[in-house]
């Protein structure tokens, strides 16, 4: 019953005030929740397109400046890995930023302000179009952004459907991307972000096999330790035209007190 009444105090206060203070957004959500709970936030462009996945500069940079005065501290999936097993403590407010694909615009538009406000984050590539489409980034400039503190991970060869694949074409995939990335950057690639956040057990059993430790979906959610490191939450952030910023503070502070009460978490 208590947990009943104050989920509807929670939902009272959203519905009257329509925007949040600091303390409602970040620091009282601590007090509620127990044990590692990580936000993992869901990008793929930062560019002033007309297209929902396409986040503009100037919310981008919002989004970012707002993350860094709230106290967070931005991790790496490693990190994240380690925490929940328990082999180091995580920051207070920690934060796994993430971009899927590897548009340009990541170099271009997103590394700028992330190193403006001292922020790290992981990028997901397609090795089939990495320096060989002027949409998406070089090898040159992932080496140039792992060298600032942007971590580098997997986002399989060519970025199919990995359902609608055979074993053999699955597998190949999530090694072949795995072996490319690693001869170009020099170091052990051990994460993958799902192409659509599509996947089964099946699949990540597959991944497992060829010597992933986790992969991310886009099931909304927050990371914690009931989840499985072969479909790890995150929090898509979307281009909503004048409502960007109002949805990027009830994603990021809300979600973990909807959870808290049941009502999206399974």
């Amino acid at each position: 019953m208590k947990k009943i009444f104050l989920a509807l105090i929670l939902f009272a206060a959203i519905v009257t005030t329509g925007i949040f203070t600091r303390a409602q957004k970040i620091d009282d959500i601590a007090d509620i929740v127990e044990g590692s709970k990580i936000l993992v936030l869901n990008y793929h462009q930062v560019d002033n397109k007309n297209n929902p996945l396409a986040v503009h500069v100037a919310d981008f940079e919002a989004q970012m400046k707002y993350l860094a005065d709230s106290g967070c501290v931005t991790i790496t999936p490693d990190e994240l890995y380690a925490g929940l097993n328990g082999e180091i403590d995580l920051p207070e407010k920690p934060v796994l930023i993430t971009f899927d694909d590897g548009y340009i615009d990541n170099y271009t538009n997103a590394f700028p302000i992330l190193k403006k406000y001292g922020l790290r984050a992981t990028i997901f590539i397609i090795p089939a179009f990495t320096s060989n489409n002027p949409a998406y980034m070089t090898w040159d400039q992932l080496k140039e952004m792992e060298s600032a503190g942007i971590t580098v991970e997997s986002h399989t060869m060519t970025h199919p459907k990995l359902e609608e694949l055979p074993d053999d074409e699955i597998r190949s995939e999530l090694l072949n991307s795995k072996t490319l990335l690693e001869e170009n950057l020099g170091h052990p690639i051990e994460f993958l972000a799902y192409p659509t956040g599509t996947y089964n057990l099946h699949i990540a059993g597959i991944a497992q096999d060829v010597g992933y430790k986790g992969a991310f979906t886009i099931k909304y959610g927050i990371v914690d330790r009931g989840s499985n490191f072969f479909a790890l939450e995150r929090v898509p952030i979307f281009n909503t035209a004048q409502k960007t910023m109002r949805d990027f503070y009830e994603r990021t502070a809300w979600r973990q007190s909807f959870e808290e009460f049941g009502w999206t978490k399974r």
